[in-house]
């Protein structure tokens, strides 16, 4: 595929070529050499969360407080909003009714038990009547903490109604609205944590030519230059006939989630031809490129010319067809 116009390219191929320059006062000559360069194929990436969490409601009962909103940033732990199920004020209502008639009854059998004890010293009651007085007050004292356990148990359930946020990041959806009845284990929220990666469908037929750890480069709009990024994952399984992959970009920021670049990705390497932009003019829509003949002769060649290259700081013009390797180029 030929590179866009104005793309600097980064390939890592080395050159071929040897630049033989001869000065002159006004011109020098090059003698051109093919060399190697990537192959690209340009594709589409989509940015994408590395982690896509759902925060979930850990008791039914109605959204009472919703606390964000799409787009929104939160931190792990935070409340994000209150889930309030009355039933359980009720069953506290009912448990704390118990403990105050348990409490009564332990006050009694303690009661019946000292006086029981005064009668045993005294011989009028006997010492398996004092037993059953004792187990009496065992008996109430054990219902006390069960019912202080159910208690602590139902006052759990209502500080679960607070839900929180499971990580750090950005909120991407929010499905459910103030006033809504929402089941346990219901999603509340879907937040992106983890970072943002781009994710590629790449033809299948490219799939052997791909490599882990190959350099991607990135065309985003509004941004200075091409940034680059990394290809660090290849997933086996192929989606439609397309090969998936992530590439990591260091210091990726987007607005949206799902938002497309493209993307060139090296699918192998060619030879070409590379001329300085300069050495090539234009006229009447046809490239033109000066060639020296010897002998101190030049010649113009109607030269086919593709995209413009960054190579080792000097911009480049690829010539697709009309020159031949060895000729002299002569450069302004």
């Amino acid at each position: 595929m030929m590179m866009p116009r104005a793309l600097a390219w980064r390939g890592t191929a080395a050159l071929l070529a040897a630049f033989l320059t001869a000065v002159s006062a006004s011109a020098a000559s090059l003698k051109v050499e093919p060399m190697t360069v990537p192959e690209w194929k340009a594709v589409y990436g989509e940015v994408k969360a590395r982690d896509t969490v759902p925060a979930r409601a850990r008791i039914g009962g109605t959204l009472e407080q919703l606390k964000l909103t799409e787009g929104d940033t939160v931190s792990e732990g935070d409340v994000i909003g209150t889930v309030r199920d009355d039933k359980l004020d009720y069953q506290i209502a009912a448990y704390e009714a118990q403990l105050k008639g348990l409490n009564a009854s332990l006050e009694n059998a303690r009661s019946e038990l000292e006086r029981g004890e005064n009668l045993n010293q005294r011989g009028v009651m006997s010492n398996q009547q004092l037993d059953t007085l004792r187990t009496q007050v065992d008996v109430v004292v054990n219902n006390i903490a069960s019912v202080n356990a159910n208690m602590e148990v139902v006052r759990q359930q209502l500080r679960e109604g607070d839900i929180l946020a499971p990580a750090s990041g950005r909120v991407l959806q929010v499905p459910v609205v103030e006033g809504s009845v929402i089941l346990p284990g219901e999603t509340v929220a879907t937040i992106g944590s983890g970072g943002f990666f781009l994710r590629l469908a790449i033809p299948a037929r490219h799939a052997n030519l791909l490599e882990e750890g190959a350099s991607i480069e990135i065309s985003r709009p509004g941004a200075e230059g091409e940034a680059t990024g990394k290809l660090v994952k290849l997933y086996p399984e192929l989606d439609n006939n397309r090969v998936i992959a992530d590439v990591e970009v260091d210091g990726l920021k987007t607005g949206y989630v799902n938002q497309r670049f493209l993307v060139r990705v090296p699918i192998g390497e060619r030879e070409a031809f590379f001329v300085p932009e300069n050495a090539v003019t234009t006229r009447h829509g046809l490239d033109f490129v000066t060639v020296a003949l010897g002998g101190g002769e030049t010649r113009e060649k109607t030269v086919m010319t593709g995209g413009n290259a960054n190579i080792n700081g000097q911009t480049m013009t690829e010539i697709l067809t009309g020159l031949s390797p060895g000729d002299e180029v002569i450069v302004p």
